[in-house]
């Protein structure tokens, strides 16, 4: 075998919008060529084995022989414009009348590349040194001077005659400037009442020369071959100001942007070449001109572009614009040619002030005009130039298109607008499509559809397990075409095409790319019609006996469905009222016959009435109703043209007299109309095409040929000289299709050609080259566009105005044999029979590459998990890899004997199994690009077993690989590392009640923490298995008649997704006795695979087409699977599951390998419990409320919905033992909780929560452990009053619908129970005083109250309150009562219990008027039977319980009363305004005798502290005289009303921790964190007092101690010194060169000094009013550690230089006008450099205060990150001891080498990474980030917002990109590990990603609750620390 030829080669299309230039693999990313400006040429020397130098738009197979290349002429009839490459030869005329065809240009001398040094853009003046006038010539007066409004230098051109003023360039008329740029930018300014002229001399592709003139001299336009004159005209806007004459007084700044290209083509019909010269005569002021390919709009910066499809002006260009004012405003845009804009007749009035320019046409011929923006453009799509030919007559501009319908459930309306039209209306909502009757052949079930979706849904039994109900909805189709690719129409409209996919008719909205769809036909649809009202659409379908459908297309209704008297349709016609429909086809004998029905009563209910039949012995190929007279219609066929007639009942016809063409064979057929619209029958002829090539002009009245003409080839080139073929001398080119407008006739031709003729056929408008046959073409209503459709499967259309072709549609010519999804991009491989392997576009359904080969086809694919590669195996044995951004073969391995029939990777992306028809099963090693194989078993495979997408599989961790062999009716599970044999499972003995063999078809996983192995069978069922014993957990039997070769299960297992026939099935996995399946149609052939997308969102099907469909039932990930096994539901109190040893015992099979034991898991890494981890079960009661509201309510406001860190694909979750990191600690409380703090004195458990996190603290040794698993923060906590069992609840997450509840075994840390009781937040939680029952209070929005059994945590009782309650309390005295307030009212529950039944009884009391308060907010018991309520306005009263009323209140604080403690005869209050009360109630027992009459005199406080925020949370001693309390602030304090002190405990921010900056040096200490002392008075330097006893809670006390014994003075960092650190926002951290010291900047302007050892605070520099924000400590290499200087930068742009020695500021410098954003010292330290917001980076002294350098690349955009580090690079090619780079928020990073001694800075590299129109990730922004890289100085690392979410390294010394590590989100944070090969990334998706660079392997880990935008190694490399908001976490890097 040929390798070359045979296999895939690595070489792929790229389709595109018809954009010359783009080119993927060595060819042009094009669509179809039109004329001579889309060829590009292909380079040869850049392709591939089996590739050809065509453009994608024309290629060829390999093998393939290229058909010569010809000039394709874009010409205007009339002007002698020809097609050199296909002619129309009269019949009857000799051949001189037909001008012979030119010798075709080769692609390289039509359109030579531009040079490499004018891109992007050259700037003439500065290229040409026009200031030194020695390669420029001036003339007269000209002048340099200072514009005011330009604030810079421009060129003065002025004098009364302009001929005699000028600038010339070049300075000789024998020179040239050789400039190939397409767009000239001239930049300048009319000088007011005077007249101005600039000329431009532009060479040709045959070196011919024309000067192009422009000047408000000029009346009109003037054309001869070398000179074209335009006249530009600045109006003054009023009505009686002339068009033509001097600039006004007001001319602004003019941007003119000329389109060379098209003004030669348009105005002479000549390619460009180059500009040879330029003039610019007086009058006027030009600032500079500029060449370009690229067109700019000089109106749009740079925050608007990135939302828009343009290109921004570069900034050396654009104009400056004043904040707050408008570009349009003060300046001018004039483009030409211009795309909208028509010649006016008269002068044009309009009423805006600013001055227009006009360009004046030559009479009324519609030229092209310039047109000066003088408002913001709006654009819609991509801005395109639209130039239409002088002469042609389509002169309409573009309609408008009218509301397209669209369907959708939610009725979504759109009111887009076009920027030149008027705007879009609303969308009106379809209705759904009517139940039918037909039935499916496959399954033979009946077929309806839903009323609440479009997609036909075939039911086998009840479906009341799934919700939503149908749970598919069909999205997107990709395909076009089945049963032929003749059927594409418009809408009347020109807005949509319809055409038809197999069994399914699509409509596609152009503009937008939206689809729509007709469902109901089982199969291919073979003919389609369209009235001319949009009202009525026809559709048959292939298979006989034909039904046929009637739809009301605007709703998509089915209106009628009927059967055909034929047996078979092949077309069909409507009439243009839709009243008559005819069909043709054959009948049961093979004979033609046609058909008539009446369809004018199916809109209003009536039925379709066959008018007439008749039968006929010629042959149809086409039939039309005529469009003059809907009974008359016209045929055409194999030697024969007829007209026909309906006339009483009947169907007649005559035959045309065609003469000596009598015996051709005719295609098509198109009535064309007379010019002055006449709609008679004489007026009228019929234009037919024949394969034969010939076009025949018929008079339908005379009945005989007018005109005859013949489409030939021309001459190749090099060849003879052409000469005319007759009719017998030669093949002409076949003609497939016509279709013809008022102005032209659209010919499809079988060499692959569309094109354009005027209705005479003098020559060619315009043609387009397809990659197959033209079988098909259509001209829109409008004319403006012509659709074709090509028999290799492409639909798009051609723009006539534009000249770019659309591609609409591609699809496969054969079925679909299997399919794979890339994570990462979002894209979709698909491998066919035709032997392509395509790669679409999930998002557009658009294909993106196909890969083909003529000698072996494709079988399998599969994605790499990471990498941008995928990997295919072929009939030949070979499986290959492919690069997705090279383009290329990567790798190519031939172990394989047969055809591989399976690929499947692990989820990490290190291992690849195949296996092939041989029954060879191979494994690959993947961890590198460069995969190499390293196990090939013989005979393990089934060898005569289908080729499957599901024939291998692997389990989601990676661990398992599952297949069907040795034989078909066994099926074996190996280690996927080591193959070894762990399970094997005869499934021909499962069923001992059959009598036939059973054999396994298909297998596949089910989510790791079930263990499940799905497995369907030859006899129609499914086994579900336990993948590690082998026993059958459960079976579904009749899953369909017929094999499945494909079957996925959700990742929540929720859905069963089955490939069954030509239907999908999908079961309701989790429902044990399952109602039954949901069947879908809308494949007409067998679906061969079914896959889930990977955010579980979408499935996809995979058969004749590939359909997207919509899951409609949102997945919960995070819950417990609700499938599990049952011997994963052990009831609660049980012992641990049964072993693997007692499952052995039920198998079939007597050796069975023993699973490993689970590993303990890890808290902190994943948001979900690995297998055999907390046995955390989902107990979530079917009867609670499912409706759901939003989540608010007053004491727990979520910042945002939590993300799952782990629902999106492309993450990598560590293995339950073995992580990279382990969470140390976490700093921080969560302050926007509520009651989410506990503390026990007796036993000293001390708990609290942090984001996402329960951290229980040890107070006496500080050590914490973190319990984590919640998917959302923690709202509040709750501890049994046993102390064994604490109870935590969160609000829901992005992926889950209901909150969670975790309880907790406080001596083991593990979950026990998992509940879901709400679908809002939970408010509160409250153990009952026996702990037999919890409470739990839903939100204001939910109002649940629900009440759980602790013995097995089952939902005992749940009520809808009637009002928000906001607290709820167990009476402490009395288990059976409980009490809630809310708005007004008091609400007491009395509990009765009746066997294991509990009864509420309820009472309801209002709060008395002269409370006066509006809402009760908090609650706690008194001495019995008192119940003190806080309440919005500050007051407390007190209720009696017994007699239901209150007697007593009096005003506790300003604000409202959050939270109430009662102990012994003590109240404790808490307020939102942060005053915490102690007050003496002991006398309130003895007011309750007086009733009303109590006074609360008799109640006094004791004590009062002012907090930093509300209070939400405490507990106190049974004594109350210490204890904790939390506030919003994000505080715990330890309050001692004994002392009357209040000391921070724990505290975090209330905004988000800035940034951590580790040292350079490495070191060896642990982190322990800094302390800060009580603020202190603000002062520049500030020693450290000494914490004294009294900032220190009483550790040592007695009975009233926290639980633990402490020393009384601390030998280290105390936990509320720790937390005090905490309190200020901190935005750096650095180290000392040795570790010894560490400082910190924050917000209040103070940089501390701390002592690592003994985390003592040394000094405190402090500037008031000022914000530190960024920091540096001097290298160890600047002098003596006495030397040691801090550079610390300020929000008012200064630079202050600390001595640590001295414990001084030595310098203040101020080198920047705003705030700093980042600062670095030299290696050396005798240099700072420092980076503002603006962009611009300062170079000074430390010592001096100097300022020696500013460098402003970067102006613009913030400077986001300085990295200095010592150059050890020596192939850099420059000078220099720094290397040194900065990156800023434009996404461009520059790279210099310095030696500042001898003040040298040379710029090494720049790079500029792209920016996508949409950078935000979970609302923020992604920042550039660069660094060096630790472990090699010639790399640099880099992360921001681009085009792909990935890390960039770049090697310096290559000057390229030499790897990309693909991240699943965009990266916030970025850190390098300096002493292990360890890469550290944030995302907003609250994820931490540590990457191992030198494995090329990574982990993930969760634990924050927000975005991670901080991550940073210590200099040591053993600790890693992560902030996300207001939380940080701490991570040990273990052994590494």
């Amino acid at each position: 075998m040929a390798r070359g030829s045979a296999r895939l080669a690595g070489v792929p299309r790229v389709p595109g919008s018809g954009v010359p230039g783009s080119r993927v693999g060595g060819r042009s990313a094009q669509g179809p060529r039109l004329g001579p400006e889309a060829r590009v040429p292909a380079q040869a020397g850049s392709r591939l084995p089996g590739a050809h130098p065509r453009a994608p738009g024309a290629w060829l197979p390999s093998g393939a022989r290229p058909r010569p290349a010809s000039l394709a002429g874009v010409g205007v009839a009339g002007e002698g414009a020809e097609s050199p490459g296909s002619c129309l030869v009269p019949e009857a005329r000799p051949s001189p009348a037909v001008a012979p065809a030119r010798v075709a240009e080769s692609p390289d001398a039509r359109r030579p590349l531009p040079a490499a040094w004018q891109h992007p853009f050259l700037n003439v003046f500065r290229h040409f040194r026009v200031d030194e006038w020695k390669r420029s010539a001036k003339q007269g007066d000209v002048a340099v001077v200072t514009d005011k409004t330009l604030k810079g230098a421009v060129y003065r051109i002025r004098g009364s005659v302009s001929a005699a003023n000028y600038i010339q360039l070049p300075k000789s008329s024998t020179q040239s400037l050789g400039l190939t740029g397409r767009y000239l930018y001239v930049l300048f300014r009319p000088l007011p009442s005077k007249h101005f002229v600039i000329h431009l001399d532009v060479s040709s592709k045959d070196n011919q020369v024309i000067r192009v003139s422009f000047s408000n001299l000029f009346k009109e336009f003037k054309s001869t071959a070398t000179w074209l004159q335009f006249p530009l005209v600045l109006e003054a806007r009023t009505p009686q100001r002339d068009l033509v004459g001097l600039a006004p007084s007001g001319a602004r700044w003019t941007c003119l942007q000329l389109d060379l290209q098209d003004v030669l083509l348009v105005y002479l019909n000549r390619c460009y070449g180059h500009l040879k010269s330029i003039r610019l005569c007086a009058s006027l002021l030009v600032r500079n001109l500029y060449t370009s390919d690229l067109c700019f709009e000089p109106a749009i910066s740079g925050a608007q572009w990135a939302k828009l499809p343009v290109t921004p002006m570069p900034r050396e260009m654009a104009f400056p614009v004043p904040k707050g004012e408008s570009w349009h405003d003060r300046y001018i845009h004039v483009r030409f040619p211009s795309e909208s804009l028509k010649v006016p007749s008269k002068p044009i009035e309009k009423s805006c002030s600013p001055p227009e320019a006009v360009l004046l046409g030559p009479g009324p011929q519609p030229l092209p005009c310039l047109v000066a923006s003088s408002k913001p453009v709006r654009f819609s799509v991509s801005p395109v130039v639209q130039t239409p030919s002088p002469t042609a007559q389509s002169g309409r501009a573009p309609l408008a298109p009218r509301p397209f319908p669209e369907v959708s459930l939610s009725q979504e309306r759109s009111d887009a607008s076009n920027a030149d039209g008027p705007g879009f209306h609303s969308l009106e909502p379809w209705a759904q499509v009517e139940a039918s009757d037909v039935h499916t052949a496959a399954a033979g079930t009946h077929v309806l559809t839903h009323e609440s979706a479009e997609v036909p849904v075939a039911r086998t039994g009840s479906c009341e397990g799934f919700l939503p109900d149908p749970v598919l909805r069909l999205k997107g189709v990709i395909g076009f075409g089945g049963h032929g690719t003749r059927q594409a129409l418009w809408t009347p409209d020109g807005a949509a095409v319809v055409y038809p996919c197999h069994a399914v008719i699509v409509v596609l909205l152009v503009d937008t790319g939206e689809q729509r769809f007709f469902l109901g036909h089982t199969d291919k649809v073979s003919a389609l019609a369209l009235d001319g009202s949009s009202s009525l659409l026809a559709s048959a379908q292939a298979r006989a006996p034909s039904v046929m459908r009637l739809w009301d297309f605007q709703t998509g209704r089915c209106l009628c469905l009927f059967r055909s008297p034929m047996h078979v349709v092949c077309s069909l016609s409507f009439s243009d009222s839709g009243a008559l429909l005819c069909g043709v086809g054959k009948d049961h004998h093979g004979r033609t016959m046609v058909v008539a029905w009446g369809t004018g009563q199916v809109g209003l209910g009536g039925e379709v009435v066959v008018l007439a039949k008749a039968h006929t012995d010629f042959d149809v190929q086409a039939f039309r109703v005529t469009f003059f007279d809907e009974t008359r219609m016209a045929s055409c066929g194999q030697g024969s043209v007829r007209l026909w007639r309906l006339r009483g009942g009947a169907l007649r016809s005559c035959p045309v007299d065609l003469g000596e063409h009598h015996a051709l064979q005719f295609t098509d057929l198109a009535f064309k109309q007379a010019r002055d619209g006449c709609p008679e029958p004489s007026a009228a002829m019929l234009l037919v095409c024949s394969r034969s090539g010939h076009i025949l002009e018929i008079d339908c009245q005379r009945m005989v040929v007018r005109h005859a003409r013949r489409l030939l080839p021309t001459r190749t080139p090099g060849g003879p000289h052409p000469q005319k073929q007759t009719f017998s001398s030669g093949p002409g080119i076949a003609i497939s299709s016509l279709s013809v407008s008022p102005a032209m006739c659209a010919v499809g031709s079988e060499d692959g050609f569309l094109r354009l003729w005027p209705l005479d056929f003098s020559s060619v408008l315009l043609e387009a080259e397809h990659e197959g046959p033209v079988s098909s073409v259509c001209v829109s209503p409008d004319g403006l566009r012509v659709l074709s459709a090509t028999s290799s499967g492409h639909l798009g259309f051609l723009d006539t105005l534009s000249r770019v072709y659309h591609m609409l549609a591609r699809s496969h010519t054969a079925p679909v044999l299997a399919l794979a999804m890339e994570q990462r991009r979002g894209q979709l491989a698909t491998v066919s029979q035709d032997r392509t392997v395509r790669i679409w576009d999930l998002a557009t359904l658009q294909q993106l590459y196909d890969f083909t080969s003529s000698e072996e086809a494709p079988c399998a694919v599969t994605f790499h998990p990471t990498r941008p590669t995928f990997f295919c195996g072929f009939s030949s044995g070979a499986v290959r890899s492919f690069s997705l951004e090279a383009a290329e073969v990567l790798v190519e391995h031939t172990c394989h004997r047969g055809a591989v029939t399976s690929l499947t990777a692990t989820p990490d992306g290190r291992l690849l199994f195949s296996s092939c028809s041989q029954g060879s099963l191979a494994q690959y090693s993947c961890a590198d690009p460069q995969w190499h194989v390293l196990r090939v078993a013989a005979d393990m495979v089934c060898p005569d077993a289908p080729a499957s997408p599901s024939a291998l599989a692997v389990s989601r961790d990676g661990r398992l690989l599952a297949f069907v062999g040795p034989s078909r009716c066994t099926v074996t599970v190996m280690g996927s590392a080591s193959l070894d044999e762990l399970l094997r499972v005869d499934i021909g003995t499962l069923d001992l009640a059959s009598s036939r063999l059973d054999s396994a078809m298909a297998v596949c996983f089910g989510p790791a923490a079930l263990g499940h192995l799905l497995v369907s069978t030859s006899s129609n069922r499914v086994v579900v298995l336990d993948a590690v014993s082998g026993r059958i957990i459960r079976e579904l039997p009749g899953v369909h008649p017929e094999p499945c070769p494909s079957l996925t299960l959700s990742e929540d297992a929720r859905f069963l997704l089955i490939a069954a026939g030509r239907t999908i099935k999908v079961w309701d996995y989790a429902t044990q006795a399952s109602p039954g399946p949901q069947v879908y149609i809308g494949h007409s052939e067998p679906v061969q695979a079914v896959a889930f997308s990977p955010d579980q969102q979408q499935v996809l099907s995979a058969g004749d087409a590939v359909f997207l469909w919509d899951v409609l039932a949102a997945t919960e990930s995070d819950q417990s699977f609700p499938g599990a096994p049952p011997a994963c539901k052990t009831g609660l109190g049980a012992g641990p599951l049964e072993d693997a040893a007692s499952r052995a015992s039920e198998l079939p099979r007597q050796q069975v390998p023993k699973p490993s034991q689970a590993s303990p898991p890890r808290l902190g890494v994943c948001a979900r419990p690995p297998e055999g981890g907390d046995g955390a079960r989902d107990t979530r009661n079917s009867g609670a409320p499912r409706t759901t509201y939003l989540a608010s309510c007053k004491a727990f406001t979520p910042a945002r919905v939590s993300c799952s860190p782990h629902s999106a694909k492309g993450t990598c979750l560590p293995p339950a033992s073995g992580g990279w990191l382990r969470l140390k600690a976490v700093v921080g409380y969560s302050g926007n909780g509520r009651a989410n703090m506990v503390w026990r004195p007796d036993t000293g458990f001390f708990a609290y929560t942090c984001g996402r996190l329960v951290v229980v603290e040890d107070l006496h040794s500080g050590a914490q452990q973190h319990w984590s698993g919640h998917s959302a923060e923690i709202s509040t906590l709750a501890l049994s009053h046993s102390a064994q069992v604490l109870a935590s609840a969160s609000g829901r997450s992005s992926t889950t619908a209901h909150c969670q509840i975790r309880v907790w075994d406080v001596s083991g840390g593990l979950c026990q129970h998992l509940i879901f009781p709400h679908s809002t937040t939970v408010l509160a939680l409250a153990f009952s005083p026996d702990d037999r029952l919890l409470v739990t209070l839903g939100d204001h929005d939910g109002r649940t109250l629900a009440l759980w059994g602790t013995a097995t945590y089952d939902l005992v009782s749940s009520t809808r309150l009637p009002e928000p309650v906001h607290g709820v309390a167990f009476n402490p005295w009395d288990a059976g009562e409980l009490t809630c307030v809310g708005q007004g009212t008091v609400t007491f529950w009395l509990l009765q219990l009746r066997g294991a039944d509990i009864s509420l009884q309820v009472r309801r009391e209002p709060v008395p008027e002269a409370v006066g308060a509006g809402e009760l907010t908090s609650l706690c018991y008194g001495a019995p039977p008192l119940l003190y309520c806080g309440t919005s306005s500050g007051q407390v009263c007190v209720w009696d319980t017994r007699a239901g009323r209150c007697f007593l209140s009096w005003e506790a604080d300003d604000g409202g009363i959050g939270l109430l403690l009662f102990s012994g005869s003590r109240l404790v209050s808490g307020s939102s305004t942060g005053r915490l009360c102690l007050w003496a109630v002991g006398a309130v027992s003895e007011l309750r005798c007086k009733g009303s009459g109590a006074r609360s005199s008799s109640v006094f406080m004791e004590h009062e502290l002012v907090l930093d925020g509300a209070v939400v949370s405490a507990s106190f001693d049974d004594s109350v005289d210490m204890g904790v309390v939390g506030t919003t602030a994000g505080t715990l304090w330890f309050v001692s009303w004994a002392e009357g002190t209040s000391t921070r405990l724990i505290s975090g921010h209330r905004s988000k921790v800035r940034d951590f900056q580790p040292g350079r040096r490495r070191g060896s200490r642990t982190w322990c964190p800094p302390c800060l002392p009580a603020p202190s008075p603000p002062a520049q330097m500030i020693p450290s007092p000494a914490v004294t006893g009294s900032q220190r809670p009483p550790w040592g006390s007695q009975r009233g101690s926290l639980g633990c014994a402490r020393p009384s003075k601390p030998s280290r960092l105390c936990l509320h010194q720790r937390a005090a650190w905490q309190a200020l926002q901190v935005n750096e951290v650095v180290f000392s060169p040795g570790e010894s010291h560490c400082a910190t900047c924050s917000e209040d302007g103070s940089v501390r000094v701390w002592a690592l050892a003994s985390m003592e605070l040394v000094i405190q520099f402090q500037v008031l009013n000022q914000s530190c924000l960024c920091l540096a400590w001097s290298p160890p290499c600047c002098g003596r550690p006495e030397q040691q200087r801090l550079a610390a930068g300020y929000g008012d742009g200064s630079l202050r230089i600390f001595s640590i020695s001295r414990t001084a500021m030595e310098l203040k410098m101020h080198p920047h006008p705003v705030a700093l954003t980042s600062v670095a010292f030299s290696t050396d330290g005798q240099t700072v450099l420092s980076g503002d917001k603006d962009g611009l980076v300062a170079v000074s002294h430390p010592r001096t205060g100097t300022t020696f350098r500013v460098l402003s690349d970067h102006q613009g955009a913030p400077i986001s990150t300085i990295c200095v580090t010592c150059k050890e690079c020596e192939d850099l090619g420059v000078e220099g001891t720094d290397l040194w780079l900065a990156a800023s928020g434009d996404q461009r990073v520059s790279v210099w080498a310095s030696d500042w001694l001898r003040n040298r800075c040379e710029l090494v590299d720049w790079l500029s990474f792209p920016m996508p129109a949409t950078t935000e990730t979970q609302g923020h922004l992604p920042p550039s980030l660069a660094a060096f890289c630790p472990w090699d100085g010639a790399l640099l690392m880099y992360v921001g917002p681009g085009v792909y979410k990935e890390v960039i390294i770049y090697n310096l010394c290559q000057k390229q990109v030499v790897e990309k590590i693909p991240l699943p989100f965009f990266a916030m944070s970025l850190s390098l590990s300096p002493g292990t090969h360890l890469l550290a990334v944030g995302f907003a998706e609250c994820m931490l990603r540590l990457v191992d660079c030198a494995m090329g392997t990574a982990q993930d880990f969760a634990g924050h609750d927000n975005a991670v935008h901080l991550c940073r190694f210590t200099p040591s490399a053993r600790l890693l620390f992560t902030a996300a908001r207001n939380e940080i976490l701490v991570w040990e890097v273990p052994g590494r």
